[in-house]
């Protein structure tokens, strides 16, 4: 187990090439607005029908907020797809345990895969509101902390304030 290389990309992480692309997936597993949504359209029907085998086994009720599962990655250029649900953002409870949780449970499923490439998406700092500088340090801290077999982690951020939050955070 070694630190994952942390690099940065700015663009549609639907177009990235990994091992392992995570999804900030909703608890339904079964398609979204933002990142859910563009990953269900790129990777075509074979990701939607590994979420409905999911949800008619072991996720009945859904995937769990900070919990992590992996699907095949369809017509995208990955083996898998990790789905991982974030928290939406609170000003009144603190929630960021259980964002640590997506990335540390991600990075878990990857290892246990195989996965030696990772592609992150910004998970709750878009329709979830979590603020950008504070998903990102977040994301940074955890990833740089975690013990995993992944080689390298590359964030896939949208635009430029998401890739400067990050930017500012790797440093």
């Amino acid at each position: 187990m070694t630190t994952a290389i942390i690099t940065l990309v700015r663009g549609d992480i639907t177009r990235r090439s990994a091992d392992a692309i995570v999804n900030a997936a909703n608890s339904s597993l079964l398609g979204g607005g933002g990142v859910d949504g563009a990953i269900h359209r790129r990777g075509g029907p074979a990701i939607l029908a590994d979420c409905r085998r999911l949800r008619a086994s072991h996720y009945g009720k859904g995937l769990a907020t900070g919990k992590a599962v992996a699907t095949t990655a369809g017509e995208l250029d990955a083996r898998w797809v990790i789905h991982t649900v974030g928290p939406v953002y609170s000003r009144d409870e603190d929630r960021s345990e259980l964002l640590t949780s997506c990335y540390r449970e991600s990075l878990r499923v990857a290892d246990g895969l195989g996965a030696r490439t990772v592609a992150f998406p910004a998970v709750s700092a878009g329709i979830f509101g979590w603020p950008m500088d504070d998903a990102a340090r977040i994301a940074v801290t955890t990833v740089r902390a975690a013990e995993t077999s992944v080689e390298e982690v590359t964030f896939v951020l949208f635009d430029e304030a998401a890739y400067e939050a990050f930017g500012r955070q790797v440093r």
